[in-house]
């Protein structure tokens, strides 16, 4: 019988000591502009939701990010289609979820879609907060990200200065984060400021600007320096997930997720003799090319596979 208690009590202390192992998950519910793309159905799209990029940032063992953001939707549609329900149940205690809404919930000719800042828009916000906390996750709240609309002149040309385009939908998140004591990271200001800085020209090379004109939705560029600027927001006041937060010059994975889907796009993209780091993101790779210039240094992922061909 002591045998037996003395067996459960391992077995007790062994399994506790696995699950404080295993990594934190950040669920990620939110728009098109957080949402990951289905590459299977346009491969040769450079349009990406600034949470797709958001996995190269953590180590796979201490952080996973499961992106349930998707394109179309509001705080309503989302809890309408049950998109909320499913991310609720798979929470666990110590989970974070990154919420980010507003692009749709603008929208008045779209009762699907339309909430009301001040109203319905803080309801839903309120209750993402409140059933995270009863499941034991962390809410983390964000504004929308800035839309690249420049002010004209009098003669239409383009000045240094952006046009406000969300309203009171920016503030409802910092609204209710307060009223709950929950982070809230300003990304609208953040990416506000970081665009204005750029200009008219140089703004584009973050957003869809080859062959459209999209102010709205970020391509590879802009969601990795995006989603750079968000996680490095958090880190300051999430030092449980600051700890773990890593950088790359480059990222190449088979997803979608960084800058090139393979280790030899990267390579002949960098310049000759330049310094950099680089991240292999876990995926079935094609033969391993030769690293010719010593400068770069390369960082892979548990679960690297080099030798067969991509697919």
């Amino acid at each position: 019988m002591k045998m037996k208690l003395l067996f459960l009590a391992a077995l007790i202390f062994l399994t506790s000591a696995i699950t404080d192992n295993s990594p934190v998950t950040i669920y990620m519910v939110g728009d098109s502009t957080m949402a990951n793309r289905n590459l299977a159905k346009s491969p040769r799209s450079k349009e990406r939701g600034w949470g797709m990029m958001l996995g190269s940032f953590f180590p796979t063992d201490k952080v996973v990010v499961a992106n349930h953001a998707a394109s179309g939707r509001s705080t309503k549609s989302f809890i309408d289609e049950k998109r909320w329900t499913r991310v609720v149940s798979q929470i666990k205690p110590g989970d974070y979820v990154f919420i980010q809404f507003g692009h749709n919930d603008e929208k008045k000719d779209n009762p699907k879609l339309y909430t009301e800042p001040g109203g319905t828009f803080d309801d839903n916000l309120r209750k993402f907060v409140d059933e995270t906390r009863a499941k034991g996750g962390i809410p983390v709240l964000f504004n929308s990200i800035v839309r690249r609309k420049f002010c004209q002149d009098e003669a239409g040309n383009f000045t240094d200065s952006l046009s406000d385009t969300h309203g009171d939908y920016l503030l409802s998140p910092k609204r209710i984060a307060e009223e709950l004591n929950v982070v809230f990271i300003d990304m609208n200001k953040m990416t506000h400021d970081l665009v204005q800085q750029m200009g008219p020209e140089k703004s584009k090379e973050l957003y869809m600007w080859a062959g459209k004109k999209d102010d709205t939705h970020l391509n590879i560029k802009g969601s990795r320096v995006f989603a750079g600027i968000a996680i490095d927001a958090v880190g300051k006041k999430i030092p449980e997930l600051g700890k773990y937060i890593r950088h790359f010059d480059y990222v190449v994975a088979t997803d979608g997720s960084g800058d090139f889907f393979t280790l030899d796009e990267a390579l002949k993209a960098i310049p000759a003799k330049k310094k950099c780091t680089v991240l292999v993101r876990m995926g079935q790779y094609g033969p391993k090319p030769e690293i010719k210039n010593k400068l770069i240094q390369i960082t892979e992922d548990e679960g690297v596979i080099y030798g067969s061909p991509v697919l």
